[in-house]
């Protein structure tokens, strides 16, 4: 766009009611990377419809003025797709003088081609009768070319541009072209006393008015393309803006939770019970792991370790509820109950102690020490919904997710990878999907869960 410009707000991931284009997001990377995209595919294709129109317009000329003179006109045109690829060469994002230039140079060549006399016509005639020819319909290619890739503020601009070249051509042939009086008298003899055909049909006549109208209704047809153009930048501004805030959530919320809200207006807001499977994850012997690392390096490990974990929770469509140092938590079942909840949640606890493993042989090679974790998963009630008022967190909170944690912690004193409550796993049998996931576990005696006033049975991985 020779000027295209937006607002957008990355504190929010609803969209706003009007995007005031007159600001510029010069510092937000996704929004003018959207722009040069839509500015390069808008250049393509004005350039693409200029190449297709002027042939076309060429082929017209010829069954128009079938004579050797048209070839003058084939030369503007070549002169009008020059330019539009010098345009496609300079297009870019923001204001370009360059390429505002060469739109101004665009409509002086139109403008030019019309009004000047045709140097190959054969015979002279008066200046008058270029405008008998409605040549001023080219420059609506023009502009509607112009929609395709440029701002509105520019759009407008090709409107006023193309009225102020327009009659200044008119006014100076007008001045500067001689009258010829012989040709008017004879044309007012032919006509006699009927003023308006004499006048009409009066060779050296420019016609102001008519010359005025067609200027008038050019700039309004511009006027309001521009503001169509204005509604449609400020759409792709609102798009641009969800799609990088829906961007952003992803990197904190699973797809299903940021499905939930790109499709309703407030889809978590509703507070409610339901039964979800909760897994904890949290390294064990972290603090003397990190003890002998730089700060990038426990870091670099922290990001390691979560970025797959977090792999393994998506991949079951589970939701990552939130981080916990060198640890997290993850609900399966949320914002939506699914068919296989408890049986996802294990599955997950499985393939992350399985992904673990390929991690540390890696990690063995490199002479570094193997990540060990504990796990604990439990399925029962909880209460979902939106808390906070402005700045909204989606949480998951209630027994069952204190169980979980409780569970992971126990890991260490039983001496395994994961535990489970026996809840999960009979909910896991009622779902009935993949029975074997609770083949390599062995029941436990009861065991005291604070929070819960009867000791529970509970299931842990050889």
């Amino acid at each position: 766009m020779a000027e295209t410009t937006t607002n957008a707000s990355p504190n929010s991931y609803r969209p706003k009611r009007h995007v005031d284009l007159a600001d510029v997001v010069a510092d937000n990377a996704y929004v003018v990377a959207n722009l040069a995209s839509h500015k390069q595919r808008g250049l393509e294709w004005a350039i693409r419809a200029r190449w297709i129109a002027m042939p076309l317009i060429g082929v017209m000329l010829i069954f128009i003025n079938p004579s050797w003179d048209v070839l003058y006109y084939h030369g503007v045109l070549a002169l009008l797709c020059l330019n539009g690829w010098l345009m496609g060469r300079l297009g870019k994002v923001g204001r370009s003088k360059a390429e505002l230039f060469l739109i101004f140079v665009d409509l002086l060549i139109m403008t030019l081609g019309m009004v000047l006399p045709n140097p190959f016509a054969p015979q002279d005639f008066p200046i008058a009768i270029q405008y008998r020819f409605d040549n001023f319909i080219y420059f609506y290619v023009i502009l509607a070319a112009g929609t395709l890739a440029y701002s509105w503020r520019t759009v407008i601009a090709i409107g006023t541009w193309t009225a102020g070249l327009w009659m200044t051509g008119v006014v100076l042939a007008w001045w500067l072209s001689p009258v010829d009086e012989p040709l008017r008298q004879q044309a007012a003899d032919v006509f006699g006393d009927n003023a308006m055909l004499k006048r009409f049909m009066d060779p050296t006549d420019f016609m102001i008015h008519l010359r005025v109208q067609e200027v008038v209704v050019f700039v309004i047809v511009a006027v309001i393309l521009g503001f169509s153009v204005r509604r449609f930048n400020a759409l792709l501004m609102n798009n641009a803006s969800l799609t990088r805030e829906r961007t952003n959530l992803s990197r904190y919320f699973s797809p299903n939770v940021v499905e939930q809200l790109s499709q309703n207006d407030e889809p978590l807001k509703q507070v409610r019970r339901q039964d979800v499977a909760v897994l904890f994850i949290d390294i064990i012997g972290f603090t003397r792991l990190a003890a002998g690392l730089d700060a990038l390096d426990v870091i670099e490990l922290l990001r390691g370790f979560h970025g797959r974990m977090e792999r393994e929770v998506f991949r079951h469509h589970g939701t990552l509820d939130k981080y916990l140092g060198d640890g997290l938590m993850a609900t399966f079942g949320t914002p939506m109950a699914g068919t296989q909840d408890a049986t996802d949640a294990l599955a997950c606890a499985q393939d992350m102690i399985s992904s673990l493993e390929q991690w540390n042989l890696v990690r063995r090679r490199a002479g570094d020490p193997e990540i060990r974790v504990g796990i604990g998963v439990h399925f029962g009630e909880a209460v979902l919904g939106d808390i906070g008022a402005n700045r909204l967190e989606y949480a998951v909170i209630g027994t069952a997710v204190n169980v979980a944690a409780r569970l992971e912690v126990m890991t260490r004193e039983l001496q395994s990878d994961i535990a489970i409550s026996d809840r999960l796993r009979q909910q896991i049998q009622m779902e009935n999907i993949e029975v074997a996931l609770l083949d390599p576990f062995i029941q436990q005696p009861d065991q005291e869960i604070r929070g819960l006033d009867q000791p529970m049975s509970v299931w842990t991985s050889r």
